[in-house]
């Protein structure tokens, strides 16, 4: 958790729309009350008045036959989190949009995962995303050139996106019922899965780069995801990858997560990948 990492919550909110979602915001005001506070300006960044601080953890040490020993108690540093949370994922269900909370090690390939899903869904759902890196607007503007709006989210030194992140992000993005927001996380398989943010869907995306003893080295990442996607399968041939023993792991850690193969690069497993979104996007609501 934060406290035990040593990151802060916090960061920047940067909004970028495309023409098609400027002019409709132009064309209809700031957006419908949506139960959050007012909506943001498009490329307007802010930040909190600080970071959060979480409380230290208690110490107490209790005099034994054999001697003192110390019990940590630490306090549940992750109540506030959670609150925002529910209040996302009440917000999105009552809106019907699905969010799906991405989470990998950098360069798993979630940035051409997304570029992908965009233009192979076109026409078909509408899909917004929230971008966490640490600094930059890079992904944030290869996601807009693929068509879609897009929040970046810069942790600076937070190396996880947080519940409250989340809900800034969507008063920017303020998307329309039965659509997607794909929240690309900070690369990192540790933090993230520690973090609810109110989505409805967590997603593990690996890449056969990294070797098939992930799921045993981070189980509680896996262990947290509903799908695994195995990617730049179309590299196999040229790594030292055992896809047997990856699926293995992965059974031993997280039995009811479902394991599919793919490419983003070249396309192999997309559709499946597409399916499996739309069988779990609300249907627009009136």
């Amino acid at each position: 958790m934060c406290a035990t990492c040593g990151c802060s919550s916090g960061g920047t909110i940067r909004l970028m729309v495309t023409e098609h979602d400027r002019d409709h915001r132009l064309g209809h005001g700031r957006g419908h009350d949506h139960g959050h506070a007012d909506h943001e300006h498009a490329d307007h960044e802010h930040s909190d008045h600080g970071p959060h601080q979480h409380p230290p953890a208690e110490v107490h040490t209790l005099a034994a036959p054999d001697g003192p020993r110390t019990i940590e108690l630490q306090q549940k540093v992750l109540a506030k989190n959670d609150e925002i949370a529910q209040r996302n994922r009440d917000w999105l269900e009552e809106r019907g949009i699905l969010a799906v909370n991405l989470m990998s090690s950098p360069g798993a390939g979630k940035t051409t995962l997304l570029e992908a899903t965009m233009r192979g869904l076109a026409g078909k759902v509408a899909i917004s995303v929230v971008e966490g890196d640490q600094e930059t607007a890079l992904d944030a503007t290869r996601i807009l050139a693929a068509g879609s709006s897009v929040v970046q989210i810069n942790t600076g030194v937070g190396c996880h996106l947080d519940a409250d992140m989340l809900a800034r992000a969507l008063r920017c993005l303020d998307p329309q019922s039965g659509s997607i927001v794909m929240i690309e996380n900070v690369g990192n398989l540790v933090c993230p899965a520690l973090f609810d943010l109110g989505e409805q869907a967590r997603v593990v995306l690996a890449s056969v780069t990294e070797g098939a003893d992930k799921p045993l080295k981070y189980p509680h990442m896996f262990r947290q995801a509903d799908l695994v996607l195995l990617n730049k399968t179309d590299l196999l041939p040229y790594v030292d990858f055992d896809v047997r023993e990856y699926a293995s792991g992965l059974r031993k850690v997280s039995p009811d997560a479902l394991l599919l193969q793919m490419s983003a690069t070249t396309g192999d497993g997309m559709d499946t990948w597409y399916d499996w979104l739309r069988r779990r996007t609300p249907v627009p609501s009136e």
